[in-house]
């Protein structure tokens, strides 16, 4: 159990990391008749990119951070602090299964490192659930939202769905240890 933890922890870990830094949280709709394909917009938390033609790629990041939106700011906090959490608990986690593995260390020690890794497990996977569930939603509102123009329709990016599975393998990680 414990290896599957820390496989599910690095994998959770490295699946956070991958959300925070892909530009893909909302990717454009082609709804109403609108089909400009040769174009594709992706919003992120740190940058806009337009992909033409699936071969030319133009990123540019926010140039301000405060000119971003207030939900902006918010959920690039949480994805940061949940970044570094997941790091701690999986080095607490691989504490844990050294001292298991050594046995030099009580009881007691491998219990505390194990806890505190399941526990930060925990609370990484609803940092990080916390932002990708909530921009899903908006999108999703958006979306049969008649009011907004069908330029601006957007569609849930590939990002949120890594966001999802990382979470969730953070919480099974964080189950497994508590």
């Amino acid at each position: 159990l414990q290896i599957t933890g820390l496989i599910f922890g690095g994998v959770g870990m490295v699946g956070t990391l991958a959300a925070t830094a892909m530009p893909q949280w909302r990717v454009s709709a082609y709804v109403d008749g609108n089909i400009v394909v040769f174009e594709r917009i992706w919003e992120g938390l740190w940058m806009d990119c337009i992909s033409q033609l699936g071969i030319r790629l133009q990123c540019k990041f926010y140039d301000s951070v405060l000119a971003l939106p207030p939900p902006l700011e918010a959920f690039r906090a949480l994805m940061c602090l949940a970044t570094g959490l997941s790091v701690l608990a999986f080095l607490a986690a691989i504490a844990g299964v050294k001292c298991t593995q050594r046995g030099r260390e009580g009881a007691r020690a491998v219990s505390i490192f194990l806890l505190a890794a399941g526990v930060a497990f925990l609370l990484t996977g609803a940092l990080v659930l916390i932002p990708v569930s909530w921009t899903g939603a908006g999108i999703v509102r958006d979306f049969y939202e008649p009011e907004v123009p069908a330029p601006l329709k957007r569609e849930l990016g590939a990002a949120l769905y890594v966001g999802w599975g990382s979470a969730a393998l953070l919480l099974a990680a964080g189950a497994i240890y508590c």
